[in-house]
């Protein structure tokens, strides 16, 4: 009945079968920088918290900062484990791609943002992803998210939040969105600055 219940958990999550393997053990810390360090103890803090703090104003967490550094791994494996351990259903929403299909096809997004707000635990991925250097954010990308968000700030349910960009820079982008999200996310917050070279996992041994 359990194994049933954590396969149809997963299967609804939206998280491909590859990403479904991913958990904390295959993250390594051995030799990283202590800003990756702190980001895995603060992923497996939040997870053994959940239970505790999943209706509290701050019941969310977000991994922020340099590509590569492991956020979406370790986010992953914190939606893995509550959906495995904790029987919690949770909705995962890669920001470029989900935003993508939601454009080719507008049927689909009433239904979908609808699930993004009543979710138990929505995993936003890569929010507003640069280009170039800036922040990837349509005047149409913020009033979906934000409405989204909104929702879930008032109603205090959880987010799994992973972008390249900081707290500050969020605000930038709209101060409304970004204040929300570091309230709801600043008991566990990390981000992740330093050299790429040392943080990004897919530049190991350039230097």
């Amino acid at each position: 009945m359990a194994e049933r219940k954590v396969k149809r958990l997963l299967g609804a999550s939206e998280i491909t079968h590859a990403f479904r393997q991913l958990g904390f053990k295959e993250f390594r810390t051995e030799g990283k920088p202590q800003a990756i360090k702190d980001a895995f103890e603060c992923t497996k803090e939040y997870v053994a918290d959940y239970e505790q703090i999943k209706d509290c104003r701050k019941n969310s967490i977000a991994l922020l900062g340099q590509p590569g550094s492991g956020k979406t791994h370790l986010l992953t494996a914190a939606a893995n484990e509550l959906m495995r351990t904790c029987y919690v259903p949770v909705i995962y929403f890669p920001f470029v791609e989900g935003f993508t299909d939601l454009k080719n096809d507008f049927a689909l997004l009433e239904a979908k943002l609808n699930r993004m707000k009543q979710a138990d635990v929505l995993f936003i991925d890569d929010l507003f992803k640069p280009v170039n250097g800036k922040p990837r954010a349509t005047d149409w990308q913020l009033e979906q998210m934000y409405s989204v968000l909104n929702y879930r700030y008032l109603n205090h349910k959880p987010i799994l939040l992973s972008s390249e960009l900081t707290i500050e820079a969020l605000v930038r982008v709209d101060e409304a969105l970004g204040t929300r999200i570091y309230e709801m996310c600043s008991d566990y917050l990390v981000i992740i600055k330093g050299a790429a070279y040392e943080l990004n996992h897919r530049l190991e041994g350039v230097r």
